[in-house]
């Protein structure tokens, strides 16, 4: 065994029973007492750390609107939570400037976005989030994208 690759394989083990001469005595393991390891047993309700948890969307309670007429953007709650819950939202911009109705306008359409739902306009300042669950039939004034300003000016 003269070459570095035998060399190599010697260090890691990896090697016949013919290569084995006096030099490589150094690097063979001595001789290891077995020693009797505790059995342990699984345990049997483990949680996983990481439990991914899909928030179910409920059915639609149709029996019940809710809507909102923000004063700031700190309201935005208000419009978030009964729509994760799988309520339809009216919100109503009439109150705030323009600046804080384009934000909630963002916001809203990012909210029905991620939860596949639906934003219409019904008129100028006032907006519909269907969830998935809720279908909306009839002329709803804005549902078509257009270039205009949601504000019809």
């Amino acid at each position: 065994m003269s070459g570095f690759g035998a060399k190599a394989r010697q260090f890691m083990g990896w090697y016949t029973p013919e290569e084995v001469d006096e030099s490589t005595l150094d690097f063979l393991p001595e001789e290891v007492e077995e020693t009797e390891v505790a059995h342990v047993t699984p345990a049997s309700n483990v949680t996983p750390i990481h439990r991914e948890e899909r928030r179910s969307v409920q059915q639609a309670d149709l029996s019940r609107i809710v809507t909102v007429r923000p004063l700031n953007y700190n309201d935005a709650p208000a419009i978030a939570e009964p729509y994760r819950d799988g309520i339809p939202v009216i919100m109503n911009l009439s109150e705030v400037s323009d600046k804080d109705a384009q934000r909630f306008i963002d916001f809203a359409v990012g909210l029905t976005y991620g939860l596949q739902g639906v934003f219409e306009r019904v008129t100028d300042r006032v907006f519909l989030l269907s969830p998935h669950s809720v279908e909306v039939t009839g002329d709803v004034t804005g549902s078509n994208r257009s270039a205009t300003s949601l504000f019809g000016r």
